[in-house]
């Protein structure tokens, strides 16, 4: 199993760090070209290859072009460095999940919030969690979170329901796409509810300017600076309040 594999940008570092070993199937926390977008390349490279996705994501995947297209209008010139080639993956080879699912010594689970078409997965012999963006970003040792919020998707009331399933599995550790592993789930993942409810009630009072300059601040206070740079890669400041904007103009309406 393969999860996660990132954008077609980077694939050189991951097939230099496989080697020779090659997965049979690939998994998809959600479709975001961080951590999907190299799939339809490497399906291609490996043509048995099965990639398993939630159903709301299959048929992006299937047909990219929209995805493209809108990615295209927020990154401009920078979409083909930021994530490389984006191709499509034949329907026949997706395994379309729905949650709920225990697939081969793996339990899937539909975990909105962060995105409408994200799951996680429970790797039941060593109790890992495999967890997308749905556990937050942390970059240990330190105990600092952010939850990633971009638009469209974002609830705050279902990122808390997906946490109490991710919980309610007593993990050992997690893993979440970025950063590397997490290895105190309990404490981490409580506190993540704290770091939702304040960070949303943040964006309510802030615009979008001030919202981003609060993110920097506590980052600032938080990390050294080569940590701080790379969690503002993965969560650009400025990407975070559009999304928590987006979900509270719902709410409201």
């Amino acid at each position: 199993m393969l999860v996660d594999p990132g954008p077609a940008s980077s694939l050189p570092n991951l097939l230099e760090a496989l080697g020779d070993w090659r997965p049979n199937r690939i998994l998809l926390t959600h479709i975001h070209f961080d951590h999907a977008g190299g799939a339809g390349v490497l399906a291609r490279r490996w043509p048995d290859v099965e990639v398993w996705v939630h159903e709301r994501g299959a048929p992006h995947l299937a047909d990219p072009s929209k995805l493209v297209a809108s990615a295209t209008r927020l990154y401009g010139d920078d979409m083909d460095r930021l994530w490389g080639e984006i191709a499509p993956i034949p329907a026949e080879r997706l395994r379309v999940l729905s949650g709920g699912e225990q697939i081969d010594g793996w339990e899937v689970a539909y975990t909105p919030g962060h995105a409408s078409h994200h799951v996680a997965y429970r790797h039941e012999r060593t109790g890992w969690a495999f967890t997308g963006d749905v556990a937050g970003c942390r970059i240990a040792p330190s105990d600092f979170i952010m939850a990633p919020t971009p638009p469209p998707d974002i609830d705050i009331e279902a990122w808390h329901a997906s946490v109490d399933i991710l919980q309610a599995w007593q993990p050992v550790a997690l893993g979440p796409t970025h950063f590397g592993a997490i290895t105190d789930p309990a404490d981490h993942l409580e506190r993540l509810h704290v770091v939702l409810d304040t960070w949303a009630e943040l964006a309510r009072r802030l615009d979008t300017e001030d919202f981003a300059a609060a993110t920097r601040a506590a980052t600032a206070a938080a990390l050294p600076l080569a940590a701080r740079d790379a969690l503002a890669q993965a969560m650009p400041p400025d990407h975070l309040w559009p999304g928590l904007h987006r979900y509270w103009s719902k709410r409201d309406a």
